[in-house]
């Protein structure tokens, strides 16, 4: 917690260090002297390291930063190996939590201070001397030293000698790991803005936030948002005079300092291991196979039918029955992590169990004691009713849905189940996701740029005929239409009548976004014309999206017929007429030769690029 509070400024130079022993202190050649970054440790003396010792005992000058009141930490830890014929150079800052009158501010204060300190350091270097910059716990780490290095190091002969950061003494303190295995830590300043905390901290496995003192309100709410207040952890001042640790809910802002930090430690093993009865780390329990299968969210159409079996929880888990858990239905988007949102990787951190479509939960990277229950993808009240019975239980459980969760996926099946005793009282939450529509469009363009519909082509859960309606209603008001599970290995025939539909309304002209596997391995996505969607190209894994009237395909860059093929649908519609008007009249430009149609029904040159 010792690292030095004023690394806001960034600019200078910057150059490469070396490593070349004390004894070399003066370059031969230049006479010049050697510049040495010291860390020195989180604030006991002792943390120190033998090289840093040696460094500032055989330094001609030692300089520090410290505030107007002239007490600096830095020395204080390297009292004991200072000599009387040390040259002292106290770095003094201008400013460090009051107000300024520069002209430039405090970022202008801070620049020319900076300045102004490498210059009176290289008057010293140019004289041949070895000068030491001491620097709280590592030089290079929210540290004041940097702008010292950025400034001279590409200048003179440098080195900077690595410290103990406050992150490694705060962890030793509390006696509890950061990190283990493939888990990922944060570490995050507690200047940032309140909503950026919260995003990032939501998305952790283990974090440390650093600067505390002022920002502690904002960083205890941050944590809290977050939901990560029960194991967070403050320490105060570690290894030094004062040093106070416990946990952050308890804690008093008006108490904390600057040099304090909030820690997030390891999740691995936190509570309690699992019982023998648990599956081991990794392994997805499947589920038995029923007799009756009610469906009740359109995820997906392969795979055999199994439905989950009776949740329990083993006597060495965590959760004790008796307490109520929660279920979070989490989106992961049409793909793997690039897709997932902030708030549902926390969520899905924090979870104890996962339960999902066994697709959908190898998007989701193991976790050391968290279980998951795979199941097929027809079974989705019986998926919904197994995870509310784990939290029933006392569980964390977070369903996991493709997409968006309630877009044709779990949402609704968790919240048709929660809405009926015995599952009234059972905290529910759903997360949005990146829906594949709007991955789609993103791929080709914006042709979700005006008003859209988007409709399952799916038959499984309501009749053809009500399919059929709603495709001509929002045609005939000229909608863009997104059409989610067009076909698959058991209905091949829904895209072509719906093709055939869609041409009673739409122009042969009309572009279609045929976009497949979007975000996976496989992706692809074309432009093709309405009258060329060819129904043996579409699967379970593609999404459609039909234009209207005003949607616009462009082809960019490549002068002799190369570059993209982009599609977007303008924000206005023109006025006058009706939408089926515009319709009709977008069918009879095409009995028109080119030149002669008005522009906004001109079609654009079409094509099947891959994107």
């Amino acid at each position: 917690m010792t690292e030095n509070s004023n690394s806001n400024s960034n600019s200078g130079n910057s150059g490469n260090s070396g490593t070349n022993d004390t004894e070399d202190t003066n370059d031969a050649k230049s006479g010049v002297g050697r510049l040495y970054g010291v860390g020195l440790g989180p604030g006991d003396p002792s943390l120190m390291t033998v090289r840093a010792v040696r460094v500032i005992a055989e330094a001609d000058v030692v300089a520090y930063h410290s505030a107007r009141h002239g007490r600096s930490i830095a020395r204080s830890i390297a009292a004991e190996h200072l000599r009387a014929d040390h040259i002292e150079e106290p770095l003094v800052y201008p400013v460090t939590t009051g107000t300024t009158d520069h002209p430039g501010g405090y970022q202008g204060a801070m620049d020319e201070f900076y300045a102004e300190s490498a210059a009176r350091l290289a008057a010293h270097l140019d004289a041949g001397r070895t000068v030491a910059v001491l620097a709280e716990g590592d030089p290079l780490f929210y540290g004041s030293y940097m702008h010292m290095h950025k400034r001279l190091a590409d200048r003179y002969p440098t080195e900077v000698i690595p410290g103990v950061t406050s992150v490694s003494a705060a962890a030793a303190r509390l006696g509890a790991p950061l990190v283990e295995g493939e888990e990922v830590l944060t570490v995050l300043p507690g200047t940032l803005p309140e909503e950026e905390l919260t995003a990032r901290l939501a998305a952790a496995d283990s974090a440390v936030v650093m600067k505390l003192g002022r920002t502690f309100p904002a960083v205890r709410r941050a944590i809290e948002r977050a939901g990560r207040l029960a194991d967070a952890r403050y320490v105060e001042r570690a290894t030094m005079s004062g040093e106070r640790t416990g946990a952050l809910a308890d804690t008093d802002p008006e108490s904390v300092p600057y040099f304090s930090v909030a820690v997030l430690p390891s999740r691995v093993d936190a509570g309690p291991s699992p019982s023998a009865a648990a599956p081991p780390v990794g392994e997805v329990r499947e589920v038995g196979e029923v007799d009756e299968v009610r469906a009740v969210g359109e995820v997906g159409e392969v795979g055999e039918v199994r439905a989950v079996g009776e949740a329990s929880v083993g006597e060495g888990d965590e959760a004790s029955v008796g307490e109520v858990g929660e279920v979070v239905v989490v989106g992961t988007g049409p793909a793997g992590p690039l897709w997932l949102t902030p708030e549902t990787r926390g969520a899905l951190a924090a979870a104890q169990d996962l339960v999902g479509y066994t697709t959908y939960l190898d998007r989701v990277p193991v976790r050391p004691g968290q279980r998951r229950h795979g199941s097929d993808n027809k079974v989705e009240s019986e998926r919904a009713e197994f995870a509310l019975d784990l939290a029933r239980q006392g569980r964390r459980v977070a369903v996991v849905s493709g997409g968006d969760p309630g877009v044709f996926a779990m949402a609704t099946a968790v919240l048709e189940v929660a809405s009926a005793a015995p599952y009234l009282e059972v905290p529910v939450r759903v997360l949005p996701g990146v829906t594949a529509a709007n991955a789609a469009a993103a791929r080709a363009g914006a042709p979700l740029g005006h008003d859209y519909a988007v409709v399952s082509l799916s038959d499984r859960l309501k009749p053809w005929e009500v399919i059929a309606e709603r495709l001509h209603a929002a045609a005939s008001a000229d909608l863009v239409l997104a059409l989610y599970n067009p076909g698959s290995g058991s209905r091949t025939w829904q895209v072509g009548k719906a093709r055939e539909l869609l041409l009673e309304h739409r122009a042969p002209d009309t572009p279609v976004v045929v976009a497949r596997d979007v975000g996976g391995a496989g992706e692809r996505v074309r432009i093709v014309r309405l009258a060329d969607l060819d129904p043996a190209e579409v699967d379970m894994r593609t999404i459609l999206i039909v234009g209207s009237s005003q949607t616009v395909t462009v082809r960019r860059g490549g002068s002799q017929g190369g570059g993209e093929e982009i599609v977007w649908t303008p924000r206005r519609y023109p006025e006058g007429g009706s939408a089926e008007n515009r319709s009709t009249e977008a069918r009879s430009a095409e009995a028109r030769p080119a030149a002669a149609r008005p522009a906004e029904n001109r079609p654009a040159e079409s094509g099947s690029p891959e994107k």
